[in-house]
């Protein structure tokens, strides 16, 4: 079982990244450059990715201050944000880094149900 991959984003990428993936979870990092919260977060994504070997989700990063226009599509005011996407549709939201357990328990409460039921329309 691999980990999860993460991606960067571009507003040119960011609906074949987020919205076509089907039967996975995408979390979308609403990140910036010199943000303490994000940087944070960023050196903690390679121990929570390797904890959720073998789930079915991907982390799509975005710099908010590069892709504003993202950013506002969404309607964000702080960073880091992530946004929590399933089958094309927007399914959960938090709106900073509360740290490794709460991040890991929101994750797993959105993924995917295991095996190879459809998801409910």
């Amino acid at each position: 079982m691999a980990h999860p991959v993460s991606y960067d984003a571009t507003p040119q990428t960011f609906d074949a990244l987020v919205l076509e993936p089907q039967g996975e979870l995408v979390v979308v990092d609403f990140w910036g450059p010199g943000c303490p919260n994000c940087d944070i977060y960023a050196a903690a994504e390679p121990a929570l990715l390797s904890e959720l070997e073998g789930a079915r989700m991907r982390v799509v990063k975005v710099n908010a201050y590069e892709h504003e226009e993202l950013a506002r599509r969404f309607g964000l005011y702080g960073i880091p944000t992530f946004l929590l996407f399933r089958d094309g549709r927007r399914i959960g939201k938090m709106s900073q880094y509360y740290g490794r357990d709460y991040w890991l328990g929101v994750i797993r409460e959105h993924l995917p149900p295991d095996g190879n039921a459809p998801t409910p329309a």
